[in-house]
């Protein structure tokens, strides 16, 4: 039992060493974060279980291979000190997945969550609340700069 307990605080380890030191592994949580905000906290948008499904499961897919992506540069560059072709395709692969299965979940997004009446009512609560419409201007820059220069820590 203590050794399975030891591979989910590695596993954990492993998700918080990308999520503090990968800038695309940021960006991703940060559009994760905004987008089930908008779908837990407020009744805009309606989705049905298996639409739930199916989002979920896409951004586990683009986490997971962001984290794997990082295996993979991080053992490529372990073991090859000068350029090489094969280590530049495996690092440009492994960074192609991620990349196809990021385009393809923006997409699954779009097909799931166009729903014009969703945002026309999110543009009136926006309207009747102005004062919201800055808060959210203000996480906007505060994310920007956790995505490009991750978490603050002390030296």
């Amino acid at each position: 039992m203590k050794g399975l307990l030891k591979s989910f605080v590695y596993a954990g380890n492993g998700i918080l060493w990308c999520l503090k030191n990968e800038r695309n592994m940021r960006a991703h949580f940060s559009l994760c974060v905004y987008m089930y905000a908008y779908l837990l906290c407020y009744d805009f948008f309606t989705l049905s279980k298996t639409e739930w499904a199916i989002i979920l499961l896409v951004n586990a897919l683009v986490f997971s291979l962001e984290i794997v992506n990082t295996a993979v540069e991080k053992a490529v560059d372990m073991f090859t000190k000068e350029k090489n072709e094969f280590a530049k395709i495996s690092k440009d692969a492994a960074a192609g997945a991620v990349l196809v299965s990021a385009i393809f979940a923006v997409i699954i997004g779009i097909v799931i969550l166009y729903q014009p009446e969703a945002f026309r009512a999110m543009f009136l609560y926006y309207k009747e609340r102005v004062y919201l419409l800055l808060v959210l201007a203000a996480s906007l820059v505060l994310t920007f700069g956790f995505i490009l220069k991750g978490i603050p820590t002390k030296k």
